[in-house]
Formats: C-alpha cells, structure tokens, sequence
C-alpha cells in the first residue's frame, strides 16, 4: 500500500503549485489503478487546514472546493482513509523514543505511526524529516 502525505496532495489541488503537474499525475494514477492507497487521516486534516488558508493562498479554496477534492480522491476503488488503531500508542512511542522527538516533530510521528500501524509499503511525502523514522520507507515520487 501507498500512502500520500499533506504536500504531495497539496501540490496536487493547487494548480499555482510548480509540482502541481507531476503531484496531479501521481495521484490520478493511483486514482485509477489497482494498487490500494490512502491518506493517513491526519494529512486529510492537514491539507484542509493549508488550502482553506486565506494566509497560505490567495485566494484560498473554499471549503466546498477542499472538500470535494478529498472525496473525489477517497472515492477511488482502492483509495482508503488511514487511522490510528490500538497499536498506535506503542508505534507513536517506540519512534519518538528513537528519533528522540520534540515540538513540532510529534505531526510527522503520528504520520509515521499511522502508516506503520496500516502496514504502509511507502509513504509518498516530498519531506525528508520523514527520513527520522528507520521504520517507514519513504519516496518523492515528484523527483
């Protein structure tokens, strides 16, 4: 299973974006194939916050927009919303115990801990503090 991060499926939404061609394609080839995918629950979250962000983009996307996006992407065959289950607290430990986390670093945890828990073979993200967890492969899949 492929799971999407918050940049690459922001850059896929705004077309302003300089990656929005090749994070657009990205996703409408997992769209329509058969490979299952998802997008950890908290990317969804997170990429509402950013493209409704009237201080991040100018003009913002509606929430009407943001969130017709999310169900146009979740409406795919083999897409699927990733969330944490009973395992989370023991993965959510184990890495931040070994990345010896702090502040800020806790978001891209949980991330991990989620793809982890959802046996993610990859998370595409064009973010390399991913590369902290040793537990979860990581690819850009814009490069």
């Amino acid at each position: 299973m492929i799971a999407v991060d918050t940049n690459i499926l922001v850059y896929a939404h705004r077309g302003e974006s300089i990656f929005h061609d090749q994070a657009f394609e990205c996703l409408k080839v997992l769209a329509e194939g058969g490979q299952r995918w998802g997008i950890p629950v908290s990317c969804m979250h997170e990429f509402l916050a950013i493209v409704t962000n009237p201080k991040v983009f100018k003009p913002a996307s509606s929430f009407e927009q943001a969130l017709e996006q999310m169900d146009a992407w979740l409406a795919a065959p083999h897409a699927q919303l990733l969330h944490s289950g009973p395992q989370h607290w023991r993965i959510l430990a184990e890495l931040t115990r070994k990345a010896r986390l702090q502040g800020g670093q806790f978001h891209d945890a949980r991330i991990a801990a989620i793809c982890i828990e959802n046996s993610v073979a990859v998370l595409w993200t064009a973010d390399r503090d991913f590369g902290r967890f040793k537990a979860l492969k990581t690819g850009n899949p814009l490069v």
